[in-house]
């Protein structure tokens, strides 16, 4: 009876993963000392867009990226708008055939830089 339990609990955290297996969470910290305002992550293709009104200073945004329609290669894109008015805008990593290479990024927001942090996969 307990490992009949222990399998279906492994299928059930298993199959949890599978659904979010096309895409690519991100993660969005402002440690800068002013709001950012219109936050916008896609991939170069832009078929699906997080959209995000204001992300706090010391707050940290998490939300996953859909990938299913992707169907080439490309980017994923970070743009956002601090409190003077400038937009920033980050590209960086990388996705081929649609389908994300890493299962996740961290954006690192500063006052002056941004960085970027994605997970290593392992061959």
């Amino acid at each position: 009876m307990k490992k009949l339990i222990a399998i279906t609990l492994i299928l059930t955290l298993n199959s949890c993963y599978l659904f979010k297996k096309d895409g690519i969470e991100v993660q969005i910290k402002n440690n800068s000392s002013e709001p950012i305002t219109h936050v916008e992550f896609t991939t170069s293709e832009k078929l699906e867009i997080i959209e995000i009104d204001k992300i706090e200073p010391n707050e940290t945004v998490t939300e996953f990226l859909s990938m299913r329609k992707n169907k080439s290669d490309g980017a994923y894109s970070l743009s956002f708008t601090r409190t003077s008015g400038k937009k920033e805008i980050r590209g960086d990593g990388y996705y081929t055939n649609g389908g994300s290479l890493d299962h996740w990024v961290d954006f690192i927001v500063e006052n002056d830089t941004i960085i970027v942090k994605f997970d290593a996969p392992i061959y």
